[in-house]
């Protein structure tokens, strides 16, 4: 185990000292208002946005790596600016597809000791260094009118199930969620039909949440649909 995962395990079996909790724990609380407050200042003013989630770890020759560029690009040619984790892999391709098209392109940075580095593709006002996940993920709910969910790892279904699960419960609107790539996402959508749904512990009406596409041409589909139920217009 490396050094510094075992502090982190040690320290959590330690009693702290009153002097510890006001300089460590105490403390905290200002740094983690910080960001809120720079958060909701600066996105609030970004208009109507798409986050595209997916792995860091997507190279730029990958399928899903240019199928991430051509849907950021094509929605930003339909008024919608686009956020992601301001990270490589499918976020660089998001924010290079809206840089390509000229359109609105924000990076949601969070600090990490592997993956995670500034992609060059993003607006340079636009650009917010995060230390807390929590508070990240707050600025992706609050700030997105769609989510675009493209292949990743545990992250990727963090932020996934974040957005299913606050729209099911109704603490954000119903904005669309779409899953591009229909062979990735069968397995989960399978078991979630097989086992969720079947165990009674979500309904049927939750699947109506998501939608699974191949394309940039069926994404573009699912959010204009959604913006014009609601006679709604992006950015132009």
């Amino acid at each position: 185990m490396a050094p510094n995962e075992d502090r982190k395990i040690r320290e959590k079996f330690k009693q702290k000292t009153w002097n510890e909790i006001k300089t460590n724990d105490s403390w905290a609380i200002f740094k983690i208002m910080a960001e809120f407050v720079e958060g909701f200042e600066r996105l609030s003013k970004i208009g109507p946005c798409v986050t595209i989630f997916g792995s860091a770890r997507t190279k730029p020759d990958h399928k899903y790596y240019k199928l991430a560029e051509n849907i950021a690009y094509e929605l930003t040619q339909n008024g919608y600016g686009i956020v992601t984790g301001g990270g490589p892999g499918i976020m660089e391709a998001g924010n290079r597809g809206a840089h390509r098209g000229k359109g609105t392109s924000v990076g949601l940075n969070i600090e990490l000791p592997f993956e995670q580095h500034d992609n060059p593709y993003i607006d340079p006002d636009k650009s917010l260094d995060f230390d807390y996940f929590f508070v990240r993920k707050v600025m992706f709910m609050k700030y997105s009118q769609g989510f675009v969910v493209m292949p990743g790892g545990f992250g990727t279904m963090d932020e996934l199930f974040e957005a299913i699960t606050l729209i099911q419960t109704k603490k954000i609107g119903k904005f669309p969620i779409v899953l591009v790539g229909r062979k990735f996402w069968s397995g989960l959508i399978n078991w979630i039909q097989t086992t969720l749904v079947e165990e009674g512990n979500i309904s049927t009406a939750d699947l109506e949440l998501i939608s699974i596409v191949d394309t940039e041409e069926e994404v573009l589909e699912v959010i204009n649909t959604f913006y014009k139920k609601y006679s709604l217009s992006p950015n132009f």
